[in-house]
């Protein structure tokens, strides 16, 4: 079951990738979602927050003219938990290794596709493992004497 409430940022200047980004994330189960356009948004947004945001998508040409690391930026920032940094063009997400560090930070060579999305989100938002159902001794042999 997703967690619903991950805050997830996400950033690029091209309006139609973050709208295919938030509605690939909506079909997910994910809805908390801030999309921005520009690296100032991002910095305020980051700078003023009183909660993390789980998971900031981000494309680097925000930051191409600018003299930013952004690994350095994610990694350091603490109201950042994870970060997806890709360019401009479709890729696949690469083989994550295991054990996995507590954040995740991966960079992909092309923007974020759904199986991409569906993958890192199985990542940061792992299912709740369940234990089998159990089948409490008092409840069969009331089934077997109902079927009596």
């Amino acid at each position: 079951m997703t967690n619903k409430t991950l805050r997830i940022l996400v950033a690029d200047d091209q309006h139609f990738q973050r709208l295919k980004i938030e509605k690939i994330l909506n079909q997910l189960g994910y809805f908390r979602i801030a999309p921005v356009q520009s690296f100032d948004e991002i910095e305020i947004l980051t700078c003023l927050a009183s909660r993390p945001f789980d998971l900031l998508i981000i494309s680097t040409t925000l930051v191409a003219e600018r003299k930013i690391d952004l690994d350095a930026f994610c990694r350091d920032n603490p109201l950042i938990h994870h970060a997806l940094i890709y360019d401009n063009q479709q890729a696949q997400l690469p083989p994550m290794p295991q054990p996995l560090p507590p954040a995740v930070q991966i960079s992909l060579p092309g923007a974020p596709g759904s199986e991409s999305l569906r993958q890192l989100m199985a990542i940061i938002d792992p299912p709740v493992q369940r234990p089998g159902l159990q089948v409490l001794p008092w409840l069969r042999e009331l089934s077997r004497g109902l079927r009596s």
